[in-house]
């Protein structure tokens, strides 16, 4: 048993032999693997960078700032009673010493200096207050740009940059039809074109009601933002007693245009009711009057309007001037032809327009003399007759032909040019504003 056993040991211990020499190898692989030395080629060189990152939100604000410091603003100031450049700089928000000392002494910005109350003054300066550039319409209408150069700053005088606006006003009578459009803001020059629009069917000198209303679509002339002229009025609307007149202007063709019913008749009359746009009747149109110069009753074949010494007469109609002079009574008189079958005349000027003379042709509206007091006359106001076929009229009362009509290819053209004038007309009609800009 014990031969045997021992047998059995060695056998085991020849085999763990066998299993340990068959494993170096792989042993020895593995162990190789881990000591085998690399050469010195084999070791790679490292280099620290640094490098600064900027976030996009840092970027934004540096971005920001820079336009910031490059941004430049436009202020708009109105020159004010007792303003000195100084306090209309610091109202404009100009923080510029030079420019200051500038526009206070230099000769060539005197008419800065001089602006007159109501002036509107553009600046352009950047975030820090400097001023880059100024303009300003001067007191004569011309438009002045100082600008700042690498000199300083330098003065020039530039055509005006005129911008049209169109301008609604709607105003009362109360008691005259001047002070009602003062009331409103109305230019003067469109008052009357106003009267005169509206002469042929309003006699404004005897049919003016308390009241009555008028609304006005007219064009204004604009520089830099302000108001420098009143243009043609476009629109218009005139409700007295009760009746509306309506007009819209309209060119029928490249050189010409005229104010027209909203259904495209034509308002032009061959003749104006009256040759002044605003007087008062001192005397009308009778068979048997007392002269007060004569004293004696006779037939005053005309009309006399009062008016301030100097006043402009316009001819009511185109025609043909007969005579330009002196003669009695009328002392110095205009006669005027019209469509061979008319006469006006116009009597007691003071003087006649410049260069007018007879065989002269003249157009409806056109200023032939000024109201005087020459002749048998008391005071100054024109004396004014109608005649038809050498028979006297009463200038007031007598009928008026119309203008030629459209056609119908015009009339298209006529309704699709003035409907959005109508529209205003309306709007002025349903509002209760003066003023509409």
């Amino acid at each position: 048993m014990l031969n045997q056993n021992t047998l059995t040991q060695e056998k085991k211990l020849k085999l763990r032999w066998l299993v340990a020499l068959s494993s170096l190898p792989l042993l020895g692989v593995v162990t190789a693997f881990g000591i085998v030395p690399q050469s010195d080629n084999t070791y790679t060189s490292l280099t620290m960078v640094a490098e600064e990152i900027v976030l996009p939100h840092d970027t934004l604000a540096i971005t920001s700032a820079t336009n910031s410091k490059a941004a430049t603003f436009w202020r708009n100031e109105r020159v004010q009673r007792g303003d000195t450049v100084t306090e209309l700089l610091r109202r404009m928000q100009v923080e510029d010493s030079s420019a200051s000392e500038y526009l206070r002494r230099d000769k060539a910005a005197a008419s800065f200096r001089q602006l007159a109350v109501g002036k509107f003054v553009q600046a352009e300066t950047n975030a820090d207050g400097s001023l880059l550039a100024l303009r300003y319409l001067d007191n004569n209408g011309n438009q002045v740009v100082i600008k700042k150069g690498t000199g300083g700053l330098m003065t020039s005088i530039q055509p005006p940059l005129v911008e049209q606006r169109l301008l609604m006003r709607t105003g009362e009578i109360s008691s005259t039809l001047f002070a009602a459009t003062d009331a409103v803001g109305l230019p003067e020059s469109t008052a009357n074109q106003l009267a005169e629009i509206f002469g042929s069917d309003i006699d404004f000198h005897r049919d003016l009601r308390k009241g009555d209303k008028f609304s006005v679509v007219y064009e204004m002339d604009y520089s830099n933002g302000e108001p420098v002229r009143a243009g043609r009025i476009r629109a218009a609307e005139f409700i007295n007693q009760g009746e509306s007149y309506r007009v819209v202007y309209f060119k029928a063709d490249s050189s010409h245009g005229d104010y027209y019913t909203p259904d495209g008749k034509s308002i032009r009359k061959a003749f104006l009711r009256s040759p002044l746009e605003f007087s008062r009747i001192s005397s009308g149109f009778s068979l048997s009057r007392f002269h007060p110069v004569l004293n004696t009753w006779r037939a005053h074949k005309g009309v006399d309007y009062a008016a301030a010494l100097g006043t402009k007469v316009k001819v009511t109609a185109d025609g043909t001037v007969s005579f330009v002079g002196k003669q009695g009574g009328y002392g110095n008189v205009v006669i005027v032809e019209h469509q061979s079958r008319h006469t006006t005349v116009y009597g007691h000027l003071s003087r006649f327009a410049s260069g007018l003379r007879r065989g002269q042709r003249v157009g409806q509206g056109d200023i032939i003399g000024f109201v005087g007091m020459t002749g048998l006359a008391t005071g100054p106001h024109l004396h004014y007759e109608f005649m038809v076929n050498a028979q006297h009229r009463d200038p007031l009362r007598a009928a008026l032909p119309d203008a030629v009509p459209l056609d119908n290819v015009q009339k298209l053209a006529f309704q699709e040019a003035t409907r959005s004038l109508t529209a205003r007309l309306g709007l002025l009609r349903d509002t209760n504003l003066a003023k509409l800009d």
